[in-house]
C-alpha cells in the first residue's frame, strides 16, 4: 500500500469520526505513576458507532466498562481500572497522591450492610443479611492489626439484620431490618437499636409506628440535635427478613428519642434507600432505588425483587428547614450510572458518595459524577475509617475492600 493511499484512508477515518462528533481516545491512563486510574475523555459523551451497553436481566450486572465500543480500543482500559476519573480538575483532591484499592476479605454472597466505624476502638462493625434468613451475628474488622482481621460479633441482646448504621454520642445506631416471632429465642421487629460498643449492650429505641410494624428501616443519620432520620422501603419483605408483609407505605421518617415522637417527612419515593446529611446541616439527600422492586400482597408469600433499568434509580436533594424538622424543595440530584443508588454518605468537603452496583460514585454538590471506584462485587454500603478518615471501607455481596485516598469523611461524634 502506497503512503499516499494510507494517508487518504487515515484522513477519511478521522473525517468520519469528526462528522460523528467523536474525538478519541475515550480513555487513557491518568498518569504514568497511577496505572490503576483511568481518565474518561469528556465523560465519553460521544462514542464511535456502533456502541452498545446491555441492560441487566436481574442476574447479570452490565457496567459502564462492559459497554461494547469496538471502534475505540482505548475503552478496554475502563473495565480494568480501580478508579475512573470523569473530572480531571477535581480528581486530584479526591485521589490524593497515592490512591489504592485493595480487596481485603472474601465473604459470602449474602448482602453485607451497615458499616460503622468506632474511633475509640479503631474497629469497623458491619452486618450480614440474608441469605440465610435468621443469621444473627454481626462482623467486626479490627484495624489495629496488620493486616486487619475479620471476626463474628454478637451483641447482648442480639440485633437482627442491621441494614443501616451510624455513630453518634459514643454509640452505634443501627436500623434493624429483620422481624420475626422467634429469632435467637426472642421476638424481634424492624426498628432502631443503639449499641454501646464498650459494654456490648444493645437497646431498642423504636419498633413500631402506632402499632404497625415498620417495613425495613434501611438507612439513617443522626442530626446534631439528636433526631434520627431513617428510610423505610420494602426490601426486608423482598429478602425474606420479615415474617409479615408490609403494613405501611414506603416513607422517610424523623424520630425524636427524647419524646418518642415519629413523624413521616417524605412519602413520594418508591423505595427510599440511602439517606445522608450535608456537613452544613442544610441539605438532606435520599436515594430512590425503586428500579429494584417486586410485588406485595398480604395473600402471597414474598416473591423477591427484580431490577428494571427504566425504574427509579435516582438521588434527590431536599432543603432542611431552619428548625431541622421538615424537608422542602425536592429536586433531582443524580441518576445512577450503574444499577441503583444504595448506601449514601457525604464527605467532609460536601461531595456526595453513593454505592451503585459494582462500585462507588463520587459526586459534586451539583450532582456531577467526578470519580468512580470500581469493584468486582456488588456494593451495598461503605464507611470512612482510620485515624484521618481517609480510608473508605466498602462492603457488599462477596467482598470487603479498602480504598486509601484523599477524600475525607465527616467526623461523627
Amino acid at each position: 500500500m502506497s503512503s499516499y493511499l494510507l494517508f487518504v484512508i487515515i484522513y477519511f477515518i478521522h473525517a468520519l469520526r469528526a462528522q460523528n462528533g467523536f474525538v478519541g481516545p475515550l480513555a487513557q491512563v491518568y498518569s504514568p505513576a497511577l496505572s490503576n486510574v483511568v481518565s474518561i475523555h469528556k465523560y465519553a459523551s460521544v462514542m464511535p458507532y456502533h456502541f452498545f451497553r446491555n441492560i441487566s436481566n436481574g442476574t447479570s450486572e452490565p457496567t459502564f466498562g462492559s459497554t461494547s465500543v469496538p471502534n475505540d480500543t482505548s475503552f478496554a482500559l475502563v473495565a480494568k481500572a480501580d478508579f475512573l476519573v470523569f473530572d480531571q480538575e477535581r480528581a486530584s483532591g479526591i485521589l490524593g497522591s497515592t490512591p489504592s484499592y485493595e480487596f481485603i476479605f472474601a465473604v459470602s454472597t449474602a448482602v453485607h450492610e451497615a458499616p460503622v466505624y468506632v474511633p475509640s476502638q479503631n474497629k469497623l462493625y458491619l452486618s450480614q443479611l440474608a441469605p440465610p434468613p435468621g443469621y444473627l451475628p454481626q462482623l467486626v474488622v479490627d484495624l489495629n492489626r496488620v493486616p486487619p482481621t475479620l471476626s463474628e460479633y454478637l451483641s447482648d441482646p442480639p440485633v437482627y439484620a442491621p441494614n443501616g448504621g451510624t455513630f453518634h454520642n459514643g454509640h452505634i445506631y443501627w436500623g434493624a431490618s429483620g422481624g420475626n416471632n422467634s429469632i435467637g429465642g426472642m421476638e424481634q421487629r424492624v426498628g432502631l437499636r443503639t449499641l454501646d460498643p464498650a459494654t456490648n449492650k444493645s437497646t431498642t429505641i423504636l419498633n413500631n409506628y402506632f402499632g404497625y410494624y415498620f417495613n425495613n428501616v434501611n438507612d439513617l443519620f443522626v442530626h446534631p440535635n439528636g433526631d434520627v432520620w431513617f428510610t423505610d422501603p420494602n426490601y426486608s419483605w423482598f429478602n425474606k427478613l420479615t415474617d409479615t408483609p408490609p403494613q405501611l407505605p414506603t416513607a422517610t421518617y424523623r424520630f425524636r428519642p427524647s419524646t418518642g415522637a415519629v413523624t413521616a417527612v417524605e412519602d413520594t419515593l418508591q423505595q427510599p434507600n440511602g439517606i445522608a446529611l450535608a456537613p452544613n446541616n442544610r441539605t438532606v439527600y435520599i436515594a430512590d432505588s425503586g428500579a429494584s422492586s417486586g410485588p406485595i400482597s398480604p395473600f402471597l408469600p414474598s416473591l423477591g425483587a427484580t431490577f428494571n433499568a427504566t425504574g427509579k434509580r435516582t438521588i434527590y436533594a431536599f432543603d432542611l428547614s431552619n428548625d431541622a424538622t421538615s424537608l422542602t424543595n425536592k429536586r433531582t440530584f443524580y441518576l445512577s450510572s450503574n444499577r441503583v443508588p444504595d448506601g449514601l454518605k457525604v464527605a467532609r468537603n460536601g461531595y456526595v458518595v453513593t454505592a451503585t452496583g459494582r462500585g462507588v460514585d463520587v459526586l459534586s454538590e451539583r450532582g456531577e459524577l467526578l470519580l468512580r471506584v470500581q469493584t468486582n462485587y456488588t456494593v451495598q454500603n461503605f464507611a470512612w475509617a482510620g485515624r484521618n478518615l481517609t480510608e473508605l471501607w466498602i462492603v457488599g455481596q462477596g467482598g470487603i475492600a479498602r480504598v486509601r485516598w484523599g477524600l475525607q469523611g465527616q467526623e461523627l461524634r
